[in-house]
């Protein structure tokens, strides 16, 4: 008998032993911050951002290191890579608790719209308010309509009763194509009054140039709390993995818990939407590639895909800024480019297990 090919062993090995893999994707995540915090128009050697970094947190550090790296590190780069990372884990903790609840593995806030329903309001945050208000009211808006599209995709998607995965992408494309309308409009109603035209451009393309240190705490506070809680409601979404009867008979209350996970995603999404825009494809992309390496037991798929989300986005950002460099490509747009293909790929793997 031939020997089973190693990719296989490998991946048999991660399902039994998920623990290894979380460890190397954290030390990967650990590096690809300072290799994006070294890399730039003025370059600065990976072992001097160590320096830079360790000098303004550690006790022993001695402080701020004199000079312009300590800039360079501290005030334009670090914030900007660590909100990458913040937005890349909670797009991929939303799309995996999405996954999850509707068995779909097309799901994903962007394709279900759930996105363009946080930016759609933060837009009109933007353009219909002013000064500290839009400040405040802008993650708020964003929070309220992620929240109300997933309701109402998720209403759409119903057919006697029950939720179809066919309906629900579709639900969650015209829920898309709609919310774009209305965000098209806004641009244009904004651009005429010449009022935070900038702002809503960088919604629809999704950008992290603009990240300091005040965009990063409220998002991450969110991440790391629904994440532990998420984990926490692991067995809940391992059921749901079964279907909604046999979630039922294992004493799940499903219409009680999926309104709860509906509205911890809607939060997720909402609060990263407000400081990057809509960055596609993330949470599509990133869970179903944790669940072909570690499986689906949600204990292990949660964590791991936070931390491969963020290793993304972190490595998609280096790109942005390098591929056309002085120029700057939006993130969302290289996002784009890798999860379109692979969402069609999925499209029409799902349509032949369908048949």
């Amino acid at each position: 008998m031939t020997a089973a090919p190693a990719p296989a062993r490998t991946y048999t090995l991660a399902r039994r032993h998920p623990q290894p893999l979380i460890a190397i994707l954290l030390v990967a995540c650990i590096v690809a911050v300072v290799l994006s915090v070294a890399m730039g128009s003025v370059g600065i050697a990976p072992g001097r951002v160590v320096e830079v970094i360790g000098a303004r947190l550690l006790p022993w550090g001695g402080g701020p290191v004199a000079g312009l790296d300590d800039q360079i590190v501290w005030e334009f780069r670090l914030p900007r890579a660590l909100l990458g990372f913040v937005v890349g884990a909670a797009l991929a903790v939303a799309g995996a608790v999405l996954q999850a609840v509707v068995r779909n593995p097309l799901a994903d806030p962007f394709v279900f719209g759930v996105s363009s329903g946080a930016s759609v309001a933060a837009v009109a945050a933007l353009t219909l308010t002013s000064g500290l208000f839009a400040a405040v009211s802008t993650p708020v808006a964003a929070f309220v309509g992620a929240l109300i599209t997933t309701v109402l995709v998720f209403a759409l998607a119903q057919q006697s009763g029950r939720v179809t995965p066919s309906r629900l992408v579709l639900a969650g494309v015209a829920m898309s194509y709609l919310l774009s309308s209305i965000t098209s409009y806004l641009v244009l109603r904004s651009s005429g009054a010449n009022q935070g035209v900038g702002q809503v451009l960088s919604w629809l393309a999704g950008s992290l140039a603009a990240a300091t240190w005040s965009d990063l705490g409220v998002p991450a506070l969110v991440l790391i709390i629904a994440t532990i809680l998420l984990v926490l409601l692991a067995p809940i979404l391992n059921a749901f993995l079964t279907g909604d009867e046999t979630a039922v008979s294992l004493g799940v209350d499903v219409g009680r818990m999926r309104l709860v996970l509906f509205i911890i995603t809607s939060l997720l999404v909402g609060v990263v939407v407000a400081v990057s825009g809509s960055i596609g494809f993330v949470g599509l992309v990133v869970p179903h590639a944790v669940r072909m390496v570690i499986g689906s037991d949600h204990r292990w798929v949660l964590p791991a895909s936070a931390l491969a989300g963020g290793l993304l986005l972190v490595v998609v950002d280096i790109g942005a800024r390098l591929l056309l460099a002085p120029t700057e490509v939006p993130v969302g747009l290289l996002t784009a480019v890798v999860g379109a293909p692979f969402f069609l790929w999925l499209l029409r793997r799902s349509g032949r297990s369908q048949r």
